[in-house]
């Protein structure tokens, strides 16, 4: 069985199937998606039906693409001119593909394969176990099994950009924000965690002072998961890492959709279309 990480789709239904083609994927196979299945792209919905139809031989991490699709269904949040998903919003079946997208991890560890996924990383202030547990805590939200938050409050209430460093006496939205923010928004931070959201280019354009997340891990131990993730499409897939993985390379921009093969880490990739 080959288990495979492929970057952000965003909509790109079309280089999606050609790579699963080149791929050979099979009924015994494993994808592993890091989340930003939608939105930039041209097929936001062809893209999503398909990730869907896949069924149990897929595992996925939400975005923040995602959540703010799921926050402009649910949340009644107006979407930008730079969304592109109209289309799935006015799908017949959006509201069976919203629940189901929703019903999504933030995190996805395999301790068998020794790999964990997110979509944007783990700031190193968190330990795998922490990381685990803190996921879960929005996960139970999305999932509507929270006790005092709804999922339709948390995506009215998602947004925001602060607080910007953990702290575990945080309550609430608040908390939940920051955790959302950290699994799906994370680039820069500085060596006590808080998160610079405004850069998202090229690492020797970064202001000073902030590094790139997986910078501030010590090399990942033997018994530790090694860490898949997208999100960053200006690193092109290179953390100059093999314990980190970046498997983003920009697609939606015009470059290519990559899969990043978990047992020999061989990379395959097509051009965007």
């Amino acid at each position: 069985m080959a288990v495979y990480a492929i970057g952000d789709l965003q909509g790109c239904d079309r280089e999606f199937a050609l790579l699963l083609e080149r791929l050979q994927f099979s009924d015994v196979d494993q994808l592993w998606l890091v989340g930003d299945l939608i939105n930039r792209g041209p097929d936001s919905l062809a893209a999503l039906r398909r990730v869907k139809s896949l069924g149990e031989r897929c595992r996925i991490v939400l975005g923040n693409h995602d959540l703010h699709f799921l926050a402009a269904y649910f949340g009644k949040r107006a979407p930008t001119r730079s969304d592109t998903f109209d289309e799935l919003l006015a799908a017949p079946d959006v509201d069976e593909l919203a629940h189901w997208l929703r019903g999504q991890k933030l995190l996805h560890l395999d301790e068998s394969l020794g790999f964990v996924m997110t979509h944007a990383g783990i700031p190193h202030i968190w330990g795998f176990d922490q990381a685990v547990a803190l996921a879960q805590e929005v996960e139970q939200v999305l999932a509507g099994d929270h006790p005092e938050v709804s999922y339709v409050a948390f995506f009215e209430q998602m947004y925001g950009n602060e607080p910007n460093l953990w702290s575990d006496d945080l309550q609430g939205m608040t908390r939940l924000r920051l955790i959302t923010n950290y699994l799906t928004r994370l680039r820069l931070v500085n060596e006590k965690g808080a998160m610079d959201f405004a850069h998202k280019g090229a690492l020797e354009e970064a202001p000073k002072g902030w590094r790139p997340w997986f910078e501030h891990w010590p090399p990942v131990a033997k018994a530790d998961p090694c860490i898949v993730f997208g999100h960053w499409a200006a690193l092109d897939g290179h953390t100059g890492r093999d314990d980190i993985i970046g498997v983003d390379t920009g697609c939606v921009w015009g470059r290519q959709l990559t899969a990043y093969d978990l047992h020999s880490g061989e990379r395959t990739a097509v051009e965007a279309i």
